[in-house]
């Protein structure tokens, strides 16, 4: 799989990035160790290096699978994770560093980042100098490789730069959820800074395989996210049946369609989760699809069927 450039640093990243969210097991049902793993390696052997986690999916449990899964195969992976908002004091940084470390076991994160802001989920309130301070130091003790952060804003990505660089961005962004291009984006191209998208397929939603009347048990994190609340799940459900002859013309499925799409967009990489060794070598196949400037267009006309009735609210879950 063709490989590229994280921001400013010498990393190179695969265009389509393996999400170990559901590894975590926290918010998910029917979620197997075993088969995590397996799914992990399948999609390093199918050409994705590059995996993405985080401390707080499952208090820690993510990054431990991560580990087991791929701490054999270290030299062939770029691993990234992220440090949570209830930990950006100082001293709080590095002790959560040196325990993602431990996790995965591992002498050194590629890619460390900013989960989400300070003060986020009553979190306290941590100046972003303060933040960055231990992140530099972490850089230059060998420890991180590169910053990155998770759900900011221009006014905060533009703060934090202030005090070192930042190389990516890892917002909610997929063909159903768009508002990052509104101004993150073009931040993003203007200073060289690469986008992470989570919820590439919008946790599902994407690959039609859920039907019109679909419900998700209550611990599932899907049953609070807006995508999946009328009026915008049946919008959704309409635009799915106009991308099916477009993913018929490619001899593709609909999520490698959506994730096709997002790859073409200036300077973004997507994250994709699997369960399952043949969700994982499925989700590769996206890196194959060629998209036209006719199909980009397109696609991009039936998706804004949906997302021109998205809230301005940038969370995509009624957290509550």
């Amino acid at each position: 799989m063709e490989t590229r450039r994280l921001g400013n640093t010498d990393i190179e990243i695969t265009p389509l990035i393996f999400g170990t969210w559901q590894a975590g097991k926290s918010g998910w049902v029917d979620i197997e160790d075993q088969a995590v793993i397996d799914a992990m390696q399948a999609a390093l052997d199918a050409g994705i290096t590059t995996f993405d986690t985080a401390e707080v999916y499952g208090n820690g449990y993510s990054e431990e699978l991560v580990g087991k899964a791929l701490g054999d195969r270290r030299d062939r992976v770029i691993l990234a994770t992220k440090v949570f908002a209830n930990h950006l004091k100082h001293d709080q940084v590095i002790e959560a560093c040196e325990n993602s470390l431990k996790r995965m076991r591992t002498e050194v994160i590629d890619l460390y980042q900013i989960h989400w802001p300070a003060g986020s989920f009553n979190s306290d309130v941590v100046p972003i100098g303060e933040t960055m301070g231990a992140l530099n130091a972490l850089k230059e003790q060998g420890k991180i490789r590169a910053i990155g952060v998770s759900n900011f804003s221009v006014q905060q990505l533009e703060e934090a730069m202030t005090y070192g660089r930042i190389d990516s961005l890892q917002p909610p962004y997929s063909l159903f959820w768009r508002g990052v291009e509104v101004d993150l984006l073009p931040y993003c191209v203007e200073n060289n800074l690469t986008i992470l998208a989570y919820s590439s397929m919008a946790q599902g939603l994407l690959t039609g395989k859920f039907g019109p009347d679909h419900q998700f048990p209550k611990e599932d994190i899907r049953s609070k996210n807006k995508l999946f609340q009328p009026p915008l799940y049946d919008k959704a459900q309409a635009a799915l049946e106009k991308l099916r002859p477009i993913d018929d013309r490619h001899h593709t499925t609909l999520g490698n369609l959506a994730l096709a799409w997002l790859i073409a967009q200036p300077q973004t990489t997507a994250i994709v989760g699997a369960r399952n060794v043949s969700q994982a070598k499925e989700n590769a196949q996206a890196a194959t699809v060629s998209l036209s400037d006719a199909d980009l267009a397109e696609i991009d006309a039936i998706s804004r069927t949906v997302t021109d009735h998205l809230p301005n609210d940038p969370v995509m879950w009624n957290f509550g």
